[in-house]
């Protein structure tokens, strides 16, 4: 059998596979207008007609968000509470800016409807619901060809009734449907709406994208898809529930990053993501950070997703002069088509295209030489542009550089400095395609004594998705005062969820002595707004005035406290491949990974650099000069101010 991960990216569809005992990676360009394509085309690559198991990550969901191709979809509650996703919550997301306007729902407002039917804040029907007006709603669906419809009726995670009598009169009419009670049975409307209202919205188009791939792999193939909190699912499910998606992606990574951070004994990590679109951050600090309120697009997600956050700098980002004539780098991508001007298509400047003219972009080297980029092409675009905003070449390249490196920068400080974390107390664990290339300067500007770059950047999310377990996530709104509850009752309540989470794992061929459960309680003070997580054990309510007192500086034991939420998150631990060791060597790099050395400009000046490849060093290499670093899937720069050794697991540890 092959092992494959496939990670769909903007720009390239990466993929990593073990295929008779060796390991091996492959990168061929995105096709945006059906993903499904490039990953096909790679899984022919490596072997069509080998029996294979695959674990992918996608961006279709996301993609369907962000650039509005989703199905049209309707949105049906109670009656008076038709308009809960236009209304929204109140707060401002740019509060000085006189001319804001949030984005418009998934759902335009004539597609919003509702129904005269209601269950109380106990859980009881005071008002049951009527045939004859769901009979009336669907002639209506079905004359603005609507094709998904996303319910979510008040108090539905009390009692379901409702939600299931609609969602059987809807499927027999042929609709996609989401109900709130099964995909988040959690209090909040607006939340629960805006999560229902997504998975609708992408579920027609998850449900092609999947088939297609699944109608063009062999019966015995085996075929997982990640999720946004970095477990993996069953195709079925991504079907159902494509919302657990979105940042499907990115969760590779980060799961990736951890695993290869516990083995070295480097357990505060900041992930660096840096494909050809965006850049990607999480922090880690012991564990992987989990948010229940995450957003897409300004909509509120509510399932439980890794915290990540995104920022519209990548390799193809382009360049250009603001309307105040000032130089500035994306959130607009290049992508892969036309891609940056040195791909041989693209005409604008991109981060890519100033890393070639200063020389730590190697031409001949892209991609192992299988993809050479055109240095000509892109420095007589960059002798335009110069001209154009009147800025010399080699200072509109670093330029481009420093602005991209300022964005990045800005992300990790959201992470970290914001949240009260000290950068210098954490590793930068670098990966994506465009990673290496940046890393050292994003270091030092911000005062991270060390980056980790490990083997096969360019396809490490690819690989950290091989590295993920079967993950399922089940939560449930209690609303009750905790020192009235005992822990042996919170115990009881937990016990309906843990039943569901094993029958469902064993479903996904999981036997139980492989299944963990972990109990988790959504806590705050009596009046606030927001809970925190805070693990299950006898001494729950101990843990959550300490960990307040962690988050914010201060608690308040004396003040009465909520659970709000009952969370089971179940993992069904799968067989992941071995992290091998390299071979060891000496300080001395060995003559064979020297290819070349060559002028790269730095600061405005130009170094003699190293040009080393990478599959040729050793554990305990020293590289004390400036060096590009090159790969299949990635390049390394070790500017002048950094030193580098590699480690018995083949990363580059840079020190700066």
């Amino acid at each position: 059998m092959i092992i494959i991960g496939v990670d769909t990216g903007g720009t390239f569809t990466d993929f990593i596979y073990k295929k008779d005992g060796k390991w091996h990676i492959y990168k061929t360009l995105s096709t945006p207008e059906n993903p499904a394509i490039a990953v096909l085309k790679g899984i022919k690559h490596i072997g069509q007609n080998n029996k294979k198991d695959i674990t992918h990550g996608s961006t279709v969901a996301t993609n369907a968000v962000l650039e509005r191709k989703g199905a049209k979809t309707a949105f049906i509650t109670n009656k008076g509470f038709e308009d809960i996703i236009y209304i929204g919550r109140q707060n401002r997301k740019e509060l000085y800016n006189l001319f804001y306007r949030r984005p418009e729902p998934l759902v335009e407002q004539k597609h919003c409807y509702g129904i005269n039917c209601r269950v109380n804040s106990k859980g009881e029907i005071i008002q049951e619901i009527d045939e004859n007006e769901i009979n009336q709603i669907i002639q209506k669906l079905k004359q603005e060809n609507i094709q998904s419809v996303a319910v979510s009726f008040l108090f539905s995670f009390l009692n379901p009734e409702h939600e299931k009598i609609l969602k059987e009169k809807l499927i027999q009419n042929g609709l996609y449907v989401t109900v709130s009670h099964e995909l988040i049975p959690e209090f909040r409307e607006y939340e629960r709406s805006s999560t229902v209202v997504i998975n609708s919205y992408v579920m027609p188009k998850m449900n092609y994208y999947i088939s297609y791939i699944q109608e063009n792999l062999l019966p015995e193939d085996q075929f997982r898809i990640i999720q946004s909190n970095g477990g993996v699912i069953a195709p079925e499910v991504a079907k159902k529930e494509p919302v657990r998606t979105v940042l499907s992606g990115p969760a590779g990574g980060v799961v990736g990053a951890y695993h290869i951070g516990q083995i070295i004994g480097q357990t505060r990590l900041i992930t660096f993501d840096m494909g050809g679109t965006s850049t990607d951050v999480a922090l880690i600090d012991g564990q992987i950070p989990f948010s229940t309120e995450s957003t897409i697009s300004d909509f509120p997600i509510k399932v439980p997703v890794i915290d990540i956050h995104t920022v519209g700098a990548g390799g193809g980002s382009i360049a250009y002069l603001d309307e105040g004539g000032a130089l500035n780098v994306g959130p607009e991508s290049a992508g892969a088509d036309p891609g940056p001007i040195c791909y041989g298509k693209g005409e604008k400047i991109t981060v890519t295209d100033a890393n070639l003219i200063t020389g730590r972009l190697l031409p001949d080297y892209f991609l192992g030489g299988k993809m050479k980029l055109d240095y000509e092409r892109t420095y007589r675009y960059f002798e335009k542009y110069a001209q154009e905003w009147d800025i010399p070449v080699e200072k509109l390249a670093e330029g481009v550089l420093t602005i991209a490196n300022t964005k990045m920068e800005n992300a990790i400080r959201k992470i970290s400095i914001e949240r009260g974390h000290n950068p210098k107390d954490f590793a930068l664990f670098v990966y994506g395609g465009a990673g290496g290339l940046h890393a050292a300067f994003l270091a030092k500007s911000i005062g991270i004594p060390k980056v980790i770059i490990p083997k096969n950047p360019g396809i490490f999310s690819a690989f950290g998705m091989l590295l993920s377990d079967i993950v399922k996530d089940y939560s449930l709104t209690v609303l009750l005062d905790a020192r009235e509850n005992s822990f042996n009752h919170l115990n009881q309540l937990f016990e309906t969820l843990k039943e569901k989470a094993i029958t469902d794992l064993k479903q996904e061929g999981i036997d139980q002595q492989n299944i963990k459960i972990q109990k988790i309680l959504d806590m705050r003070y009596k009046g606030q707004s927001f809970e925190i997580f805070v693990p299950f054990s006898e001494k729950f309510i101990e843990d959550f005035h300490n960990i307040y007192e962690k988050n914010y500086g201060y608690k308040m034991p004396d003040k009465p406290v909520q659970i709000v939420n009952i969370r089971l998150r179940a993992t069904g631990y799968k067989e992941k491949p071995e992290i091998e060791k390299i071979i060891e060597g000496t300080e001395q790099i060995p003559q064979e990974a020297i290819i070349d050395h060559r002028p790269v400009i730095f600061d405005g000046k130009e170094y003699k650099t190293a040009i080393l490849n990478r599959d040729k060093l050793l554990a305990n290499n020293e590289i004390n000069s400036p060096a590009i670093i090159v790969e299949y899937s990635s390049t390394t720069v070790v500017p002048p101010f950094a030193k580098a050794i590699i480690d018995l697991y083949g990363n580059i540890i840079i020190e700066v």
